[in-house]
């Protein structure tokens, strides 16, 4: 039986695209953890996978081989639809290119998991306002996503992705496009919720200057993780 406090568990995780002589192995039998109240990254050079086994823990790849768990669930257990509400209600992601939608302004975007779990939209923009206030964008709420900035738009993602408080948020370089201080106040907020006992987060970073948020370091190299560092 697993521990209890994992929040995620990947065992033997493999992935590969292509086929025959086109065939390139990204993952190759990844053994990753992370728990529930802490703050795990995930580190690593450029190519080693990390981008992958996050979108395999997100559910946005299926896994080649292996098994992936959420919160104690088999994922693969579940029907396309149940595993699609499983992850809508447990998981917030952070990508690295934002995908925030055109025609919605900032705060309509970080709204948008809250509109689809039936919250009115009304409360739901001004549930998004007051998370995106925090996140320094006061003065950015109306603003659409062609005239914010990289890290603008990188903390409008940050917000839709902690809006409906999932119990896992999982983040792909979020603080690449922010200066040394927003990069603090980002950590700051991620690190507030990983501290809650039923929660988790993941954060693929390169980012050495925000290492110290850090409860695990999980090192990742060639598709495997090499060695799980306990930092607090």
């Amino acid at each position: 039986m697993n521990d209890p406090v994992d929040a995620v568990r990947c065992t033997d995780v493999q992935k590969h695209f292509g086929e025959g002589d086109a065939r390139i192995h990204v993952l190759r039998g990844a053994d990753f953890r992370a728990r529930q109240g802490e703050l795990t990254f995930l580190v690593g050079p450029s190519g080693c996978g990390k981008t992958t086994l996050i979108s395999v823990i997100a559910g946005l790849l299926d896994p080649t081989g292996g098994a992936v768990e959420l919160f104690g669930q088999h994922t693969k257990d579940l029907s396309p639809e149940k595993q699609i509400l499983f992850r809508r209600r447990n998981l917030g992601f952070v990508f690295q290119q934002y995908n925030l939608l055109p025609a919605l302004t900032a705060a309509e975007n970080a709204a948008v998991p809250l509109l689809a779990a039936g919250v009115k939209l009304a409360e739901a923009v001004d549930r998004a306002k007051t998370l995106l206030s925090k996140l320094g964008l006061e003065k950015r709420l109306n603003t659409m996503p062609s005239k914010l900035s990289g890290g603008q738009q990188q903390r409008v993602a940050l917000a839709r992705a902690m809006i409906h408080e999932p119990r896992l948020i999982v983040c792909d370089e979020p603080t690449s496009a922010l200066d040394h201080a927003t990069g603090e106040s980002v950590m700051e907020l991620l690190a507030g919720s990983a501290v809650r006992p039923e929660r988790a987060v993941i954060v693929v970073t390169h980012d050495n200057r925000v290492l110290h948020f850090a409860d695990a370091v999980a090192h990742m190299d060639d598709g495997r993780i090499t060695h799980l560092e306990k930092i607090n």
